[in-house]
């Protein structure tokens, strides 16, 4: 029976959706006029079908709950493109059940960081939670940029960005200055999302790529074009009829008191005539809300929010944020827990002052 009326729970959920993006943004010929028109942010960067192969990896790999074997990348998903990656740190933060890791990369050879999302039981839950959330914080130094608070706490009022920060300054002085990647799911990629946005800042932004998949909305159309601008090498993947890229609702009739996506988006989707599939990867427009993208349909999929590319999307474990930890310490450097987030480390942790990056 509790079976059954979960079941039944995730299909009102889905119905709700279906309702709601409805009025949102419906997909028809309509909508293409319905679109917030926003400065033009074409950098020259472009989609690369590879890289996407090889960093969806790291983003499945960070849902690995068994943090022996992600630390010594032995872990089941721990394989394929990713095979010589050098994890630096492991941040789990059980408090706000979050997790992230940072390394290098043998190829492409840069410095990844790799941001969990959401875990598998728990996403219905938190998809219905999308709906309601609000525009209820202004990014710092952009009056008119709006986000939600918990997305943006997440990155920047927690463990995570402190340790990340610290791991990319140990990494670039041991590997020297490599370029950064960042890469997260579901809430992870609007985890990601401010993590590029502070290191572009910091390093600027021929230094940083950003890809997400399945992502949500994280700001109004004002953040969405400000962070256009100063993270330009960023690739947002949708897959088929994801009902995450839909959420928070986009009305383009609210102005700034919407939810807008940056750009730019590369819409996974199926064709099919007949016994025929033809699998596309369509390269979007630089509008952020391109009307011939997944905007063009009903978004009411958990199941193609969960894989993208083949790759599998979702915590490993049963429990919301559990994880697991080998007898075996020796294969951790450094071990120590911060604010309730357990850090698993390459380096040692000096109890000092970030130095200027």
């Amino acid at each position: 029976m509790a079976a059954k009326g979960g079941a039944m729970a995730s299909m009102l959920v889905l119905l709700l959706a279906a309702l709601l993006l409805a009025s949102a943004s419906s997909p028809t010929a309509a909508a293409e006029q319905r679109v917030l028109r926003m400065k033009p942010t074409d950098s020259g960067y472009r989609y690369n079908h590879t890289l996407a192969h090889i960093l969806v990896e790291y983003a499945s790999a960070v849902y690995t709950s068994d943090l022996t074997s992600l630390f010594t990348w032995t872990c089941p998903r721990c394989t394929g493109h990713t095979k010589g990656f050098e994890v630096i740190e492991v941040i789990v933060d059980v408090e706000n059940c979050l997790q992230a890791f940072v390394g290098v990369a043998p190829d492409p050879r840069s410095i990844i960081i790799a941001f969990r999302g959401t875990q598998q039981h728990s996403v219905s839950n938190w998809i219905e939670d999308l709906f309601w959330k609000q525009l209820d914080v202004t990014y710092p130094g952009m009056p008119d940029a709006m986000v939600h608070h918990g997305f943006y706490t997440a990155y920047y009022n927690t463990t995570l960005r402190h340790e990340i920060l610290k791991s990319i300054q140990w990494a670039r002085k041991t590997y020297g200055k490599l370029p950064i990647n960042v890469v997260g799911h579901s809430m992870g990629g609007a985890l990601a999302s401010f993590c590029a946005l502070d290191l572009s800042v910091k390093f600027g932004s021929q230094e940083v790529e950003l890809m997400t998949f399945g992502q949500p909305r994280v700001g109004n159309p004002a953040f969405a074009e400000y962070f256009g601008t100063q993270v330009p090498r960023t690739i947002r993947v949708t897959h088929q009829n994801d009902v995450v890229p839909h959420l928070p609702p986009y009305y383009y009739y609210l102005g700034q008191w919407t939810y807008h996506h940056f750009a730019r988006e590369v819409w996974l989707h199926q064709i099919i005539d007949g016994n025929v599939v033809t699998r596309n990867e369509t390269v979007c427009d630089d509008s952020g809300e391109d009307p011939t993208c997944s905007r063009s349909v009903y978004g009411i999929s958990v199941a193609d929010h969960l894989e993208y590319y083949g790759v599998t999307l979702h915590s490993d474990s049963r429990g919301t944020c559990q994880f697991v930890m080998g007898t075996a310490n020796s294969v951790y450097s450094y071990i120590h827990e911060v604010d309730g987030a357990i850090i698993l480390s390459r380096y040692p942790q000096e109890p000092r002052a970030l130095e200027s990056m």
